[in-house]
This record gives structure tokens, C-alpha cells and sequence, in this order.
């Protein structure tokens, strides 16, 4: 049997805090419990530890050899504890031989003055820890020092609905406070469920927005209105042809735009273009234009598309043939893809209060991938960054402040990236932060631009979940959802933690705090909850049913694709692709609501 590491003997691996492989099986899936029991003495691991847990250190849970005290060092990613008070251990004290009164034969041993100080200060520090106060050392970036701060959970209360390390050292979170506030009953009901549409083939349903009065999902060949809080259709749009594309941008006129194909599949090719370029009124359910375009190097066929976005009043679409750009009100072309000496093309683009452009230079040997902040008028870039050689394809994360997902040197575990890039406004890097391998949960695929999920960006930070890891409770796993200052690259004291067989992740921004899920285990129902974006504290807002039925629709979506939208009170989770054939039975959207 591993025996914990000796006194005074670091942990091995990549040290304290470092990111942990993710454990296999589904995300949330129960797990068998390990033998002995949940709780039981777990043997430490060799290797690298967990990412943003408690470590198997001295004084946390295992039996230890006593040693010498030592200061706390709390805060993320330090030695000996992260976010968590480390109980002191008592100096090594040797019994006096027989001896005189300096320890000589015949009479007992007496402490030095230097070593009744060391023991004082280590019973002062079991006191502090002992009424869960800890004091965070000097941060990295501006040696100011936190507040205590009271980490033990009040008695009754969820552990993970507690307080976390503060975001803000002024208690407010720099991007202002939210909209979203809890109901007096965070218990939920079904609020209604859409049926899987008939459908022939491998099918995109993807695009999903909510305004006042609606929730607005595609289905196949159609995209349909229904009303947002009984789930009644309120109106259908038919489409020549399948949605390809939706933005991901939740307009404030209630303007979305989409890629579709310009005719029906046919039997036994079953596959069409995606050429058509549109924008759909999400309040009377009319499309209010379509177009394609021809690119000068293609002759007279149509360019494909395989993603669209908006910024303003500009809708931009992109894909392996390059990018196009229209007016998001008359649907007049402001470019389109042209004949480059370079071989450069937009392979798409991110949207929202900027519009930021993923262009990729050269043959498929030797490919440049370059970042742009374009104006959206006319396509003109503002400034270029390239990103380092090998670089096939990027994401952009955020559009402003901007934050791009590469793999750089294919290192990228299953996230589908190994490093954000933080730019200022003028394109000049700002930070790099490594997320090679699985550490987190964020997704990002690598042939699109703006598809980046479990991952939100806020209070100039990057905020992420944790691979999952074993919980402390009887079975299950369990994560947290951290961040990092995208203006020096290192980690912050921001964490959240799931709690036990739960699992978290982001999804979206409300104002300073981020608005997160809280994937459920076999027995209880999905969470959403908010987090200060100054304390971290959490505060749930809404409890779906436990019930076996509701909770199987609820997790009958992928995590990583499904469309999770939450606004006045209501979650709304929708399917994006959906198979020919599918085992057990699948929604096209599920919602929840607290309202009344």
C-alpha cells in the first residue's frame, strides 16, 4: 500500500494546484464507489494532483509524522492549500533521556526560549484555523492583501453555497452588478417539453434565443416560435432547406441570423450546400432577407457557410471558402471572399460588441493563423496578431475584451485548445494562459470560430470548470469553476465549488456575476446558480424537480453541445444535432421555471 509522503517532503508531480487529468465516464454520471467506501482513508496519489482542490498535504485529513510548524500559505495555486486553512502540525519533540537538565543523562530536557516560541506560534495558528478564518498572503498582482475571510459553511447550509476567496479587492465585481435575482421559491417545475422532430438523417437543430414572450428553436426545415413560459407556437418560419448556423449573439432587436441549405435533402445523397444567408424576426417569426454570394475564385458557384455571428448591425458568416458580410437590415452585401495572393481567407468570426476575425494565410503545409479585429462596415482589419506557427485553427472566446482558444503544438486534450490568448484593443498580447491537456471542462471545436461552451469571460477574467475529481461525500464527483486575470495570465482566489456529486459550469455573463449549472446527480434535480463576481459567493436561483422522469429529460442532452439559455426566472435547454436514430428518448427543448 502507497504510504502518504514523509514529513517535509513535498507532494509529486506538477505541485500544488496544477490542473488534473479529467477521470473517465459521462459528465455527472453516479459512480461505483471505490473500495472501502466513499470517505473511507484514500490512498494519495503519485503524480500530478488535483486542479483546484485540497491536496493530500500534512494536515488535511491524513495522518502525518509530526514536523516542524510552518506558516500558512494560503491562496490559489500556493503551497500547502488552495483556498483552504491547512492545519498546523506540532514541532517534533524528542522525549529526554535519562540525563541533567540540558538533556544529559539523568534528568529531563528543557526547551530553549526559540522553541517555546515555535510552539506558541503554532497553537496561535490551530486557534486561527480553528474558527475557519484564513488571511490570503500577497497576491501576484498588486501586493495588496485580502480580508479575512470566514471559510467554514454555516451550520444547515450547503457547503458549496458558501462564500468563496473574494473576486475584487473593493467587494464589487469591475463589471457592475446583475439583473438576475432569486425567487422567493427556487423549487421549479417543467415548464414544457418539445418532442423530437421526425427526421431522416443526421440533423442540425442547432440556435436557440428567448426574448419577452418567446423561445425560439429550429427544428427541421423550419424554425418555430413558442411561448416562453407554456411552450405553446406562438408561429413557425419554413425554410427552403435544413438550418447549418445560428448565431450565438442574443439580439437585443430581436434580429437573428442563420445558414441554411436552399433546398430539400434528397434520398440517397441526403446532402445539400449550406449557401443561404439569412435574418429571422424573433417577434413575428418572418424572414426578412436571404442572400448568397459567388467568390471570385469559385466562378459562378455559391460560397458555403458553415457559422454566422452579428456585431451591430452587421451579420458575418464564414467557412472553409472564406467570409462574407451583410447588413443586418437590408441584407446588402458589405464583402464578400476574394482572390488572395496570400491564399488568406476568414474561416469565420466572433461577434458581439466587436467583431473579431479568424483568418488563415498560406497552403495547407504550412498554414499562418492570424487574428483581426475588423471594422464591421466595410471589413477592414484594425490591427493583426499572429499566432504561433503550427496554429491550424482558433476560437475567439470573447470579442471584447478579446480572448482567443488555440492548439498550439497539438496539445490539446479533449477542450480542443491548449492556450488563451488575452489581446488589448491595439492587438498587442497581454497574457497567455496554459490549459493544455484536460484540466478543464471548457469545450472549444476546432473547425469553428465562435463555439466555444463552459467557458465565459467577465471582470477582465476567464472563468472555467475544474476536470471533475472524486467528491468527499459518499460517492459521486464533483469540480469547481475558477478564473484567471486575463491582464497577467495567472490564477485568481476565485472559486466556487459545486458541492458534493454535483458538477458546475458557466454559462453566461449577468453583469460582474456568472450565471452557472449545476449538472445533477441520479437522485436530485439540475441547478442554476449565481456567483458574485466579487465574493464568489453562490446564491441558487433555481432547483429542478428530483423525480426520476423530469430528471432524464432534463440530462437526456450532451453537456458539451446542448444549448443551456437562462432568463427571467426560466432555463431552457435545447438539443443542437440530433441523430437518424437515438437510444432512449431525446427532446428537442426542455424548460424549466420559478415564475409564476
Amino acid at each position: 500500500m502507497t504510504q502518504p509522503p514523509p514529513p517535509n517532503q513535498p507532494p509529486q508531480g506538477g505541485g500544488f494546484g496544477a490542473p488534473q487529468e479529467p477521470p473517465a465516464g459521462g459528465f455527472g454520471a453516479p459512480q461505483e464507489p471505490p473500495p472501502g467506501g466513499f470517505g473511507a482513508p484514500v490512498t494519495p496519489p503519485q503524480g500530478q494532483p488535483g486542479y483546484g482542490y485540497p491536496q493530500q498535504q500534512p494536515g488535511y485529513g491524513y495522518p502525518q509524522q509530526p514536523q516542524q510548524p510552518q506558516q500558512p500559505q494560503p491562496g490559489y495555486g500556493q503551497q500547502p492549500g488552495y483556498g483552504y486553512p491547512t492545519t498546523p502540525v506540532q514541532p517534533q519533540y524528542t522525549p529526554p533521556g535519562p540525563g541533567g537538565p540540558d538533556g544529559g543523562p539523568g534528568g529531563p530536557k528543557k526547551l530553549s526560549t526559540q522553541m517555546r516560541i515555535v510552539i506558541a506560534a503554532a497553537v496561535a495558528v490551530v486557534l486561527i484555523v480553528g474558527a475557519g478564518v484564513y488571511f490570503s498572503a500577497t497576491d501576484d498582482d498588486g501586493g495588496k492583501k485580502s480580508k479575512a475571510k470566514d471559510t467554514s459553511a454555516s451550520p444547515g447550509k450547503d457547503p458549496s453555497t458558501e462564500g468563496g476567496s473574494k473576486g475584487a479587492g473593493d467587494g464589487k465585481a469591475s463589471d457592475g452588478p446583475g439583473r438576475e435575482k432569486a425567487p422567493a421559491n427556487t423549487n421549479s417545475k417543467v415548464a414544457f417539453q418539445l418532442p423530437e422532430p421526425v427526421r431522416t438523417d443526421l440533423t442540425d437543430v442547432g440556435g436557440s434565443w428567448v426574448t419577452d414572450k418567446a423561445y425560439v428553436k429550429p427544428g427541421v426545415l423550419s424554425i418555430t416560435g413558442y411561448d416562453a413560459a407554456k411552450g405553446t407556437r406562438l408561429w413557425t418560419l419554413p425554410l427552403p432547406g435544413q438550418i447549418c448556423a445560428a448565431s450565438r449573439q442574443q439580439p437585443t432587436d430581436n434580429k437573428a441570423a442563420i445558414v441554411f441549405e436552399a433546398a430539400k435533402r434528397t434520398p440517397p445523397r441526403n446532402f445539400q450546400r449550406c449557401t443561404e444567408v439569412g435574418v429571422v424576426d424573433l417577434t413575428t417569426g418572418k424572414l426578412l432577407w436571404s442572400k448568397s454570394v459567388v467568390s471570385a475564385s469559385k466562378g459562378d458557384d455559391k460560397v458555403s457557410f458553415s457559422e454566422v455571428t452579428q456585431s451591430g448591425d452587421t451579420v458575418a458568416a464564414g467557412g472553409l471558402d472564406g467570409g462574407a458580410a451583410f447588413d443586418l437590415t437590408s441584407g446588402a452585401v458589405r464583402w464578400k471572399p476574394t482572390v488572395n495572393a496570400d491564399q488568406c481567407n476568414d474561416m469565420g468570426y466572433g461577434g458581439g460588441p466587436a467583431l473579431v476575425a479568424i483568418r488563415k494565410c498560406g497552403g495547407y503545409d504550412n498554414p499562418q493563423v492570424i487574428v483581426q479585429s475588423i471594422n464591421p462596415d466595410n471589413g477592414t482589419p484594425l490591427f493583426s496578431y499572429k499566432l504561433p506557427a503550427g496554429v491550424e485553427y482558433a476560437s475567439v472566446v470573447s470579442a471584447k475584451p478579446l480572448v482567443v482558444a488555440a492548439d498550439v503544438g497539438d496539445t490539446a486534450g479533449a477542450s480542443g485548445f491548449s492556450d488563451l490568448f488575452s489581446l488589448d484593443d491595439k492587438g498587442t498580447l497581454r497574457a497567455k494562459i496554459s490549459a493544455t491537456g484536460d484540466k478543464f471542462q471548457s469545450r472549444c471545436r476546432t473547425t469553428e470560430v465562435e463555439n466555444c461552451t463552459k467557458i465565459a469571460v467577465g471582470n477582465d477574467r476567464v472563468y472555467m470548470p475544474t476536470a471533475d475529481h472524486d467528491g468527499t461525500g459518499e460517492y459521486g464527483e464533483t469540480n469547481e469553476i475558477v478564473s484567471y486575470d486575463l491582464a497577467t495570465g495567472k490564477p485568481t482566489s476565485d472559486r466556487a465549488d459545486a458541492g458534493d456529486r454535483y458538477t458546475m459550469f458557466p454559462l453566461r455573463m449577468d453583469g460582474g456575476n456568472l450565471i452557472a449549472y449545476k449538472w445533477p446527480p441520479y437522485d436530485k434535480g439540475g441547478q442554476v446558480v449565481s456567483i458574485d463576481g466579487a465574493t464568489f459567493k453562490q446564491t441558487v436561483l433555481m432547483e429542478n424537480p428530483g423525480d426520476r422522469s423530469v430528471r432524464e429529460s432534463e440530462t437526456a442532452f450532451s453537456s458539451d453541445s446542448a444549448e443551456y439559455r437562462f432568463a427571467n426566472g426560466r432555463l431552457y435547454v435545447g438539443a443542437s444535432l440530433m441523430s437518424k436514430s437515438s437510444y432512449g428518448k431525446k427532446y428537442l427543448a426542455v424548460a424549466f421555471s420559478t415564475a409564476d
